[in-house]
């Protein structure tokens, strides 16, 4: 349901009633008088609706934006791995409170020390930490399916990356990111490439880790705390947004199926459950990058569908906004989005615009942008 239905049933009351008010009046006068406040209605409800509208037109440079994290200040950061166009160079921009795009980080091409053909860095899934440290999900599944992608952290001093450190190595395909607790939680979208049903995982690192080297194959690491696995061949890919409520349950949705799991936990950290939270075939095709608000409602962005999905406390699900394939990128309408951010009162949307198969998204265009639905 959009939201905008919910001022439907007060409408359709208020028209019963005068219909039995205007018994007595002729049949022209009463028809106007109701169509009239059909009409006002139907304003109401479109006035009223939250408008996904742009935000920000992002730099030629960037044309690939993916996963966001908020800092303390309220401003944005946006990864950026330029899918689209390897000629120009993977980074993390910034939106400023005052909704400026400015370039926060370049990272060097080719990275150094890395081996030819995964040397160039692919940010994805990004989260800050309490510290103000920045972890990022390093994706090189499309260069190389192999155990090649990584869990980075860069630090941060005095609003400038530092340096950059190896967290964990040897991901098939590092995408979302979670921190709490002391801990940084990473999903692994496709743990076993040749399985089927697709099995994906959660994995759990402690902040104060560096260089740790996953165990092959992966499904045999330590660190693994929760698999799932996905029926659908349309889309290879499993766990992917990840987010914890207020009470810390965690929430990890499946890409391909449009699946929401909700896990818990003992008081000693360890997995109590993980069973499924939310569904609902026909309307939420995929679990992309989400955020909760304070009332532990969360905002998921649904690539395929082009729509910013609602999932209720309750594990209910309604449609904030959703728009058909975009011609005109500078109206602000959702083109593939890859991840609603939580800001206040606002949804920040990046536009991924990296068309897969099956996607209301049809093909690539300048300029990237970055979406806002204001919810009042």
């Amino acid at each position: 349901m959009n939201l905008s239905e919910k001022h439907w049933p007060a409408c359709r009351n208020e028209i019963t009633q005068q219909k039995h008010t205007m018994k007595r009046t002729t049949p022209l006068l009463a028809g106007l008088l109701i169509a009239a406040l059909v009409a006002g209605c139907a304003m109401s409800t479109t006035t009223t609706a939250p408008q996904a509208k742009l935000l920000v037109t992002l730099p030629d440079y960037c044309n690939t934006p993916d996963g966001m994290a908020l800092l303390k200040d309220n401003s944005v950061i946006v990864s950026v791995p330029n899918f689209n166009d390897e000629t120009k160079p993977p980074l993390l921009m910034r939106i400023t409170p005052a909704n400026q795009a400015e370039k926060f980080y370049e990272f060097p091409t080719p990275f150094p020390g890395l081996a030819k053909g995964i040397d160039r860095i692919a940010p994805m899934g990004i989260v800050a930490a309490p510290s103000g440290d920045l972890y990022f999900a390093d994706m090189q599944y499309m260069k190389d399916k192999n155990q090649k992608s990584r869990l980075w952290k860069l630090v941060v001093k005095g609003g400038k990356v530092e340096k950059m450190v190896l967290v964990a190595s040897g991901f098939n395909v590092a995408n979302g990111l979670a921190i709490h607790n002391g801990s940084v939680y990473i999903t692994e979208s496709v743990m076993e490439e040749e399985s089927q049903p697709l099995t994906s995982a959660v994995l759990r690192f402690k902040l104060d880790e560096e260089n740790v080297q996953l165990k092959t194959p992966v499904k045999s690491d330590p660190h693994i705390i929760a698999t799932f696995k996905s029926q659908n061949n349309d889309w290879r890919f499993g766990a992917d947004g990840i987010e914890f409520d207020s009470k810390g349950n965690l929430f990890v949705g499946l890409f391909g199926e449009g699946v929401m799991h909700k896990i818990t936990f003992d008081a000693s950290g360890a997995v109590k459950s993980n069973e499924v939270f939310a569904k609902a075939p026909g309307k939420l095709i995929n679990c992309d990058g989400m955020h909760r608000d304070a009332a532990d409602n969360l905002y998921v962005a649904d690539s395929a569908a082009n729509a910013i999905q609602i999932i209720r406390p309750n594990g209910t699900v309604e449609t904030l906004w959703q728009n058909e394939d975009v011609t005109d990128k500078t109206t602000g309408q959702l083109d593939q989005p890859c991840e609603a951010l939580v800001r206040g009162d606002e949804i920040i949307v990046s536009n991924m615009d990296w068309p897969f198969p099956k996607f209301k998204n049809s093909k690539y265009q300048l300029p990237a942008t970055i979406s806002i639905i204001k919810l009042k």
